[in-house]
């Protein structure tokens, strides 16, 4: 039995090209929402209070402490 994913799949390959290119920009758009809203999330869980209120409490403390190291010096640049 074909998955539901598996059916859309097919069904998607029969449509003519003009069809799918119209299927694309609507599934380019959708997902275009889909980060912004994963953007708004992030901005409000990262306001004071928010849910990583204590996660960046403690990067801020460690950055003061100087527990941290520079981004260039962690990531291979090769």
């Amino acid at each position: 039995m074909m998955s539901r994913v598996e059916q859309i799949a097919e069904q998607v390959k029969s449509l003519p090209l003009s069809e799918r290119e119209e299927l694309l920009t609507w599934l380019a758009d959708f997902e275009l929402g889909q980060v912004d809203a994963w953007d708004e999330e992030i901005a409000r869980d990262s306001q004071p209070g928010g849910r990583m209120q204590r996660i960046l409490d403690r990067v801020r403390r460690d950055i003061a402490e100087g527990r941290t190291k520079p981004l260039g010096e962690v990531i291979d640049n090769d």
